[in-house]
């Protein structure tokens, strides 16, 4: 692992000079040559949306963007060595041309001119087969294409353009390259060997990976630091699990949320089974305490073990100086938001407990069933792992599977250096373009 994972800044001439070497040393990706891109946007309309079917939708779909090849692994960076030469190829024929729908809501069963620019945006990245031709029709073709470019970057496959899919779709071809640069900077800091078991945490794509044997054998989503208060890159390992665990509060959300919380509902801590323990170890009542004071008290905030305790379940600890772990969480829904930047910098991890059954496979009794009978009593017990398993938190914003499968995310923390690579898609719902 290198002493430093971060944000290397690339000069236009560093730029291009890595990307001129990148095209050179690759597997040549397939021409987008504007000869082959003009044959397909002349060719004979296909007839109205209702009269194509496309029975091979389904093997473009979201489904066929999930690789069980970690992000992190040997073949990484030729992988993505091979997505830059095709996006060099791409951006030298002139990109791809922006969607503009207007007013019209585009999905399925619509005819729309603005289509036309529509299929040939998916036809030059790949995610619409040639064989689909061009016309104003949305059709299943269309459709399936639209789902494989939404799965590719990390938003709701619903095959609607919505409004975050467009943003998305009309970042330029040069600046995807770029993007794709900047990322084989960071890939190239890691080792091929980070353990037969580990652990991944990429915080643009908000998700976790539990990899064994060079292959993901666990996926889960997961919420991470909001941008106000990010979650840090981290290269420890894991060497705790404790199943209902005691929260304490971190300064940091006493003075921000738990003091303000307190002035408007003297009862707040009480409803939460929030507990004021002093330097001696012992409580102290909530009503004894000034609220309005200047400064939070000099307390420790303890919550109980419980299902509405922060953590819920399960806390998953590491070595790292920021006071960061990885935890349940009693609110379940946070996990079908579309974007997924709502902590104070600690991990959530839906499916926590697939997660700590794979982390403690080795270490007895700790099976799932022993784990389950044990948080039903609320009674905190710490578990050490037999074998420490290493963690990584990274910032990989771009990437690349074997198959060819090019990944993007928003760049929730702007660490990409171009302001059109933040889609801000950190909150809601996405909604369709009017």
């Amino acid at each position: 692992m290198s002493k430093k994972i971060g944000i290397e800044a690339l000069s236009r001439r560093a730029f291009l000079a890595s990307a001129a070497a990148v095209g050179a040393s690759t597997v040549a990706a397939p021409a987008f040559a504007q000869s082959a891109i003009d044959s397909i946007i002349n060719a004979p309309e296909r007839g109205d949306w209702d009269d194509q079917f496309d029975a091979k939708a389904a093997s473009r779909t979201a489904t066929a963007v999930v690789s069980n090849t970690p992000i992190l692994g040997p073949q990484s960076v030729p992988s993505v060595q091979q997505a830059i030469a095709q996006y060099q190829q791409i951006a030298s024929a002139g990109g791809w041309p922006q969607v503009n729908p207007g007013q019209q809501r585009l999905q399925i069963g619509v005819t729309d001119q603005s289509v036309q620019a529509l299929r040939q945006r998916l036809f030059i990245t790949g995610d619409l087969p040639r064989e689909a031709g061009m016309s104003s029709s949305f059709d299943s073709y269309v459709d399936g294409a639209v789902k494989r470019f939404q799965a590719r970057h990390g938003l709701p496959a619903d095959g609607v353009i919505g409004e975050f899919t467009l943003k998305a779709m009309n970042v330029p071809a040069d600046v995807r390259l770029q993007q794709l640069t900047t990322n084989l900077v960071r890939l190239q800091t890691f080792p091929e060997e980070l353990g037969r078991r580990h652990v991944m945490v990429n915080i643009p794509a908000a998700y976790v990976e539990g990899i064994e044997d060079g292959s993901v054998v666990t996926r889960h989503a997961a919420i991470v630091g909001r941008i106000s208060r990010q979650t840090h890159l981290v290269n420890s390992k894991i060497y705790e699990v404790i199943l209902n665990p005691y929260w304490t509060a971190p300064r940091s959300i006493v003075e921000k949320d738990i003091v303000p919380l307190m002035r408007k509902d003297p009862t707040y801590l009480t409803k939460n089974n929030i507990r004021l323990i002093d330097g001696k170890g012992e409580e102290v009542a909530p009503e004894t305490i000034d609220w309005n004071a200047e400064k939070a008290p000099n307390l420790t905030f303890r919550q109980d073990p419980g299902k509405i305790n922060a953590m819920a379940s399960t806390k998953i600890n590491f070595y790292n100086k920021n006071g960061e772990y990885m935890h349940d969480t009693p609110q379940q829904g946070l996990f079908n938001k579309l974007m997924r930047f709502e902590s104070s910098g600690c991990v959530r991890v839906q499916n926590v407990r697939d997660l700590t059954t794979w982390l403690l496979r080795d270490t007895p009794p700790w099976s799932r069933q022993q784990m389950e009978q044990v948080i039903t009593t609320r009674v905190s017990t710490p578990i050490k792992l037999a074998e420490e398993v290493p963690v990584y938190f990274v910032y990989i914003s771009a990437w690349a599977m074997p198959d060819g499968v090019v990944q993007f995310r928003d760049d929730i923390y702007q660490m990409d250096g171009n302001a059109e690579l933040a889609l801000d898609t950190t909150s809601g719902m996405e909604q369709p373009v009017q």
